[in-house]
């Protein structure tokens, strides 16, 4: 029988689920893609249908590999947008209820309540009592929706991330990686391990959780008689893409959200500065990697709003031309604090401003002051970033979609004062989580065959003086300032 030739990732986004095949070199063979809905039913909620979701999932999937002969898949990997909270009937397989996102602030008066364990969550789980993680999510389901606490204590209701909820689905085991479950509040990142008194803390119980396994190792098979053979959290998935393998290398992910990544290692550091402490990877049986996180809520979904909400723009595509029509901002700023500033800040209360404007502001000055926006967010992580590891970001690894613009490109570099890299392959969260596949099948021998697979595309210096960038960011500061204290 012929050896496999590729490997498949599935990469289940925020806004759509695609399977992408790869072949050794880390190219694309394939790639299939669906959107699913975003539903909004209160300002500040955001849900989504986990059961459309998996069959989205099984449609790419099919399409993908479709044209790719039985056994030619070595393994398949899976990366998903973390934090997505899902509860199903064991005995069914069924959603009990709608997934509540990420993004989603319904929580915020239970995280407030819960404000006497800061420290607890920080010190075991690394995190800042905030509505973005899974565990207040479990919370507010199991406190709002009658019965379901005690079917969740007899474990008839069970708890998942996405790729909990696509792993159960593809191969029957009620299982997480350490990558998903170091976004939850529930998991000590120093044991690697559910904990009780976090569990206590946020009143979710220990019976409806999955079992926590390294990011890379055989977890079963699809009935295709494809291993499933990794599950990172997307952002973690494109720190393994990008070959972030060594202490102090970085990479940030532009979608619907943006999140930079630096690898510190075997140890974890806690911020002082606003950041995450999160699980990078862990292969096998080896020692966890950590990193440091900083998340932006939204960048990429700041120019879907101006295409859907405003209809400034008919495609993505076309606000670098937009923004191309003037010079510059025009004196206008856009803080898209749309459900409260992350990271640095973490500021639920905070909703967005446009700021500065003026009679001489047109949809141009607006087109430039959304792409700047990235920018500027991106800028304050970094800041905080280099005073947490002690060390200074040199170049930053750029890849996702938003990457496609040059603008912002030239923008960032500008922004950052260091070059800023685009790899030849910037899908790096589904290619992380092929690589990570890849090794546990022994598909890849190595870290240093998939260092080897990494090239460069494209590089962007700054070009602006330093004047003009601490100017710039002044003002961009006080635009932040505004947004503060909007929710009462």
């Amino acid at each position: 029988m012929p050896r496999p030739h590729y490997v498949a990732a599935i990469d289940q986004g925020t806004t759509s689920s695609r399977c992408i095949v790869f072949d050794e070199a880390g190219h694309i063979i394939s790639v299939a893609q669906r959107e699913h809905r975003q539903i909004f039913p209160k300002p500040g909620w955001v849900e989504h249908d986990a059961a459309e979701i998996w069959q989205a999932v099984q449609g790419v999937l099919a399409e993908a590999i479709g044209g790719v002969e039985d056994g030619r898949i070595a393994a398949l990997g899976i990366t998903n947008q973390r934090e997505t909270t899902v509860l199903w009937d064991r005995a069914t397989g069924r959603p009990v209820c709608p997934a509540i996102v990420w993004q989603d602030t319904r929580t915020d008066t239970l995280t407030r309540a819960l404000a006497e364990h800061e420290g607890l969550f920080k010190e075991k789980a690394g995190l800042p009592l905030a509505t973005y993680f899974s565990g207040p999510k479990i919370r507010w389901l199991l406190d709002e929706h009658p019965g379901l606490r005690e079917r969740a204590e007899r474990g008839e209701v069970l708890f998942g991330t996405m790729d909990s909820w696509l792993l159960w689905n593809l191969t029957g085991r009620h299982i997480t990686d350490v990558t998903n479950a170091s976004r939850t509040m529930l998991m000590n990142i120093h044991t690697l391990a559910w904990d009780d008194e976090l569990l206590a803390a946020l009143g979710v119980p220990r019976a409806m959780l999955p079992e926590i396994r390294p990011s890379a190792e055989v977890y079963g098979h699809t009935p295709q008689g494809v291993p499933v053979a990794s599950a990172l959290g997307d952002q973690q998935a494109a720190l393994f893409g990008q070959t972030c393998f060594a202490p102090g290398e970085t990479k940030s992910t532009y979608g619907s959200g943006s999140f930079l990544l630096m690898n510190t290692g075997h140890q974890p550091v806690v911020s002082k500065h606003g950041l995450l402490t999160t699980v990078g990877y862990q292969i096998g049986e080896g020692p966890a990697t950590y990193a440091l996180e900083g998340a932006i809520a939204v960048t990429g979904s700041l120019v879907q709003w101006l295409r859907d909400n405003l209809g400034l723009i008919s495609s993505a595509a076309e606000i670098e031309t937009l923004a191309k029509t003037v010079d510059d901002n025009g004196g206008c700023y856009f803080v898209p604090a749309f459900s409260g500033l992350f990271a640095p800040h973490w500021r639920s209360d905070a909703r967005g401003v446009i700021a500065g404007l003026t009679g001489f502001v047109n949809k141009g000055h607006i087109a430039r002051a959304v792409l700047e926006a990235t920018a500027w967010q991106t800028r304050e992580v970094v800041d905080a970033m280099n005073a947490d590891s002690g060390l200074d970001l040199t170049t930053l690894r750029a890849d996702g979609g938003m990457t496609a613009d040059n603008l912002l490109m030239q923008t960032l570099a500008d922004v950052l004062a260091v070059p800023v890299i685009r790899p030849m392959v910037a899908e790096t969260t589904a290619l992380g989580a092929a690589y990570a596949a890849g090794l546990a099948t022994g598909y890849w021998p190595d870290v240093d065959s998939l260092r080897a697979n990494w090239h460069k595309a494209a590089e962007w210096r700054p070009a602006i003086d330093e004047t003009a960038r601490e100017r710039e960011y002044r003002n961009w500061k006080k635009a932040v300032a505004r947004t503060l204290d909007w929710v009462e």
